[in-house]
C-alpha cells in the first residue's frame, strides 16, 4: 500500500520540533528516526536524519537539511480545535521561544513552519445558511490574529 505523508524541513533541529509538536497536539506519536550512521554534510553520526511522526493522526516527515527552509505561505499545519481553551494552548506554545502571529489564526512557530490554530465552530459558522451570519462571521475574522470563538459568536448573533 502506497504511504503519503508531508516533509517539513529543518535545518538541524527536526528532532526537537518534532518532539515539541507531538507534545502539543493531541493524537499525536513519534515514529522511527533514521540517524545518519557517519559524518554527512548536515551533523554528526547519530545526529537525526529523518524523523517519523504522527501530528493529530496525520503522517509527517522531519527531514534536517543542514540549512534553514523558506516556508512560503501556500501550505500550514490547520489544526481545528474543540474551544478556545485549546485555542489558546497552542498558540501561545507554538510561538514560544520566537514564534510569530500572522493573522486570521496564522501563525510560524520559531523554526518557521507555519500553522492554522482556529476553534471548530470556525468552518460552521462560515457555512452558515444565512449569508449574512457567514458574511458578519467573516468580517469579524479577518479583523483578528488568534481567533476568538466568543467574538465569532457574538458576530453571528448580529
Amino acid at each position: 500500500m502506497t504511504h503519503v505523508s508531508t516533509c517539513l524541513w529543518f535545518a538541524r533541529d527536526a528532532e526537537e520540533a518534532v518532539r515539541t509538536y507531538i507534545a502539543l497536539v493531541p493524537g499525536s506519536a513519534l515514529g522511527p528516526i533514521l540517524r545518519a550512521p557517519g559524518p554527512w554534510p548536515g551533523g554528526a553520526p547519530g545526529d537525526a536524519i529523518l524523523v517519523s511522526f504522527t501530528l493529530g493522526g496525520q503522517s509527517f516527515q522531519a527531514l534536517n537539511g543542514g540549512m534553514p527552509a523558506e516556508y512560503g505561505t501556500a501550505a500550514s499545519i490547520a489544526v481545528a480545535c474543540p474551544d478556545q481553551a485549546e485555542v489558546d494552548r497552542l498558540w501561545d506554545a507554538l510561538l514560544a521561544g520566537g514564534g510569530t502571529a500572522i493573522q486570521c489564526g496564522w501563525l510560524r512557530d520559531r523554526w518557521g513552519v507555519p500553522w492554522q490554530i482556529f476553534p471548530e465552530i470556525l468552518p460552521r459558522l462560515l457555512a452558515d445558511p444565512d449569508p449574512a451570519v457567514a458574511a458578519r462571521v467573516f468580517s469579524a475574522m479577518q479583523g483578528m490574529v488568534r481567533i476568538d470563538a466568543a467574538a465569532l459568536e457574538r458576530a453571528a448573533a448580529g
